[in-house]
């Protein structure tokens, strides 16, 4: 596959084929750390990091893996980058490092990475593989920001809280309080909050799209300016 289209790879990674929302992929560190907005985007960051990795090398040797051995050098090439994305964060993010724990290795066995290295960079030279692992990480990024925002602020009324752990102290005063004295919400913050503000976000896309149809669909009935319908009785001959 050569013809590769960047603005195609751009809407299925953004929305057609969002990685979160529509093939639902990656769902457990998606709901499991999400409480928080710097959760989401520390998660965020460490996979569109290893998604762009994997997604390079594996176009670079497609070529010379045989099939074989094609789905364990893959998942070599993952641990590796996965590896590296942990060492990075225990050097200059170790508190956030602790608090997304498990996730983190997990990377390795999500369905995200794995799929888009097995079914898109093993078939597409490099340029288009490193982009598609990018706008990929991106889209899935997007999801766990807006996820762990909604739960951020439904379950404790305010915003960026903790931003430090990743941005270094500077950011420490960039928690936005939304609603002063604000009774915790604590079903936001738990798994099942994931749960219902996912379902959310997907029966919203769902609306979205159904209406683009019907906008696209009523342009193509639409009769085109200037033509006219002409009535033909009677056999031509």
């Amino acid at each position: 596959m050569t013809d590769v289209s960047y603005k195609d790879l751009s809407l299925n990674g953004l929305w057609k084929n969002n990685p979160a929302i529509v093939q639902l992929l990656g769902l457990c560190p998606l709901l499991a750390v999400t409480g928080s907005v710097v959760n989401a985007i520390g998660l965020g960051l460490a996979t569109t990091l290893v998604l762009v990795c994997s997604n390079t090398s594996v176009s670079l040797i497609r070529n010379i893996v045989s099939d074989a051995v094609r789905l364990p050098a893959f998942v070599m090439i993952i641990a590796a980058a996965v590896t590296c994305i942990e060492l990075l964060m225990q050097a200059f993010a170790y508190e956030l490092y602790q608090i997304l724990g498990i996730f983190l290795p997990l990377i390795t066995t999500n369905c995200v990475i794995l799929g888009r290295a097995d079914g898109f960079a093993a078939r597409n030279p490099l340029g288009p593989s490193m982009y598609d692992g990018f706008i990929m990480g991106v889209g899935f990024s997007a999801i766990l920001v807006l996820l762990g925002g909604l739960r951020e602020l439904t379950g404790t009324g305010a915003l960026f809280a903790n931003m430090d752990l990743l941005f270094g102290p500077d950011a420490a005063n960039w928690k936005i309080v939304l609603v002063e004295g604000y009774q915790p919400f604590l079903l936001a913050i738990l798994p099942p909050g994931a749960f219902i503000f996912t379902g959310l976000i997907i029966a919203v896309k769902n609306v979205i799209d159904d209406r683009i149809k019907k906008h696209q669909d009523a342009l193509k009935e639409r009769p085109v300016k200037g033509a006219k319908r002409v009535r033909v009785t009677g056999t031509i001959s």
